[in-house]
């Protein structure tokens, strides 16, 4: 055995300069999910453009939901706007936690994130059965239930990644010095929640 495998901490897999927070260089995993949120905000970016691309294109004082339908419910989204938002703090709580080797807390804060995520997703849920239109009704009704459905589904996603993190995090896959996958699913969902403060300013607030 040489040294520096003897110097290794034990239950550490892997070279640790290579997954040490702070370490010189960026983790494969960082970097690759740097390149997919960046491809996700030209995604992203194309959506909107169709959506203000749409409401260009209908007579001034038209654009909102079809005719008979309830209004936005501005109150319900602005809920769900705080509750994706204290996800986000929840989330960096944990990412904190793990940088200090604290598992315990790691685990707490993402358990939180997690169930808020749902929460949020529930309550989009909620919003869409109370609209009384659908993707169907209209360009406002296409636009409206494209970039917000997309957006769900990314949550979603985060979800299931929040899933993975808190399983291996109870099988102790996770320390201070070996946690790039929370760092990653915490980076992606920070992406998640500013891309819905979009959504939510350009739909609900700047009609």
């Amino acid at each position: 055995m040489t040294a520096r495998t003897a110097a290794q901490p034990a239950g550490e897999h892997g070279p640790p300069a290579a997954i040490e927070h702070g370490g010189s260089g960026m983790p494969t995993a960082l970097l690759g999910m740097l390149l997919f949120i960046a491809s996700e905000v030209m995604f992203f970016g194309g959506l909107f453009a169709t959506y203000f691309n749409a409401r260009a294109s209908v007579p001034a004082g038209t654009w909102g939901p079809p005719e008979g339908a309830h209004e936005l419910d501005i109150a319900l989204a602005g809920v769900l706007t705080a509750i994706l938002l204290a996800s986000s703090f929840t989330m960096q709580f944990g990412v904190w936690a793990i940088r200090r080797g604290d598992i315990g807390k790691m685990r707490m804060w993402t358990g939180i994130t997690l169930v808020l995520g749902v929460l949020f997703l529930m309550g989009q849920l909620y919003d869409y059965s109370e609209l009384g239109f659908g993707i169907a009704d209209g360009v406002f009704g296409t636009t409206f239930y494209t970039l917000t459905g997309f957006h769900g589904a990314h949550v979603f996603g985060g979800a299931v990644g929040l899933t993975v993190i808190l399983a291996r995090a109870m099988r102790g896959q996770f320390s201070r010095r070996n946690h790039v996958a929370v760092e990653a699913v915490s980076m992606y969902w920070h992406f998640v929640d500013v891309v819905w403060i979009a959504v939510f300013s350009t739909i609900y607030l700047l009609r």
